[in-house]
């Protein structure tokens, strides 16, 4: 019960510090970003599915639904390595507790997205299930505090610190990608930060 309570006074100080960074800092849409959602909303790529976008240069995920609409965007921490690629052993490594550094990276690129859960039972959206790459929310943990932190920091650097998967406060998880990307399957789409966009999805 001792540690349950402390897990939800921790959530809630995080959940105000990133609250209060939205609302002292929200961005404008990145010029990239707004091309893959015109262009996917334009071509129904989502296939009638709800789909995501995360933007890694900016550290913002955008989720939306299965009709198109924004439900939510939010501050994410993303893989600590830069890079856009999916490092071969990554998927056995991570089942292993121990990542590289130079193996955490968020891939890019288009993927079909499907719910389900951790080791820890915890429910979780992946994105590539192979590679270990999910989106999930900040776990409970020695390194909670930092992170959320991270989180509320307005410059994306500071939020390159995951082993690769896309990590959003426990709020936005539980009013938002649970409920819009973790109850069927989605599509997931990851903007490169080191090739042109075109390389990657080449229609939009």
């Amino acid at each position: 019960m001792r540690t349950g309570s402390r897990w939800l006074r921790l959530a809630a100080v995080g959940t105000a510090l990133v609250c209060a960074a939205a609302a002292a800092g929200a961005r404008e849409v990145s010029a990239e970003a707004q091309r893959v959602i015109a262009w996917v909303k334009r071509s129904d790529d989502n296939r009638g599915r709800p789909f995501a976008v995360v933007d890694k240069l900016h550290a913002r995920l955008y989720v939306f639904g299965a009709n198109g609409r924004l439900v939510g965007e939010t501050s994410a921490l993303l893989g600590q390595a830069v890079g856009d690629d999916i490092a071969p052993e990554v998927g056995a490594h991570a089942q292993t507790g121990h990542v590289p550094v130079a193996e955490r990276t968020t891939p890019a690129g288009r993927f079909e997205a499907a719910p389900g859960r951790n080791d820890k039972g915890e429910p979780i959206v992946w994105v590539d299930y192979e590679s270990a790459f999910a989106i999930h929310r900040v776990r409970p943990g020695r390194t909670w505090k930092m992170r959320a932190d991270r989180l509320a920091s307005a410059n994306p650097a500071d939020k390159r610190v995951s082993w690769g998967c896309v990590v959003v406060p426990v709020d936005f998880y539980e009013r938002v990608v649970h409920p819009v990307l973790g109850k069927a399957r989605s599509v997931v789409y990851v903007l490169p930060e080191t090739r042109p966009l075109a390389s990657l999805l080449p229609a939009a």
